[in-house]
């Protein structure tokens, strides 16, 4: 039962994956940042020139 708990201890495989999920998750967050950002300026911008061709 030690030498089971002591591998498992070791055992990092599934810290990594966990990690690669949470970069993952970041990287996502970051995008949907940026490209509500973007939308919001895009949409500003063609409202703009919208009212200035009416």
């Amino acid at each position: 039962m030690k030498t089971l708990f002591a591998r498992f201890v070791k055992d990092e495989s599934g810290a990594t994956a966990i990690e690669y999920g949470l970069i993952a998750a970041l990287i996502s967050v970051a995008i949907i940042t940026i490209l509500t950002t973007l939308g919001t300026n895009l949409n500003t911008t063609f409202k703009s020139v919208s009212d200035k061709l009416q």
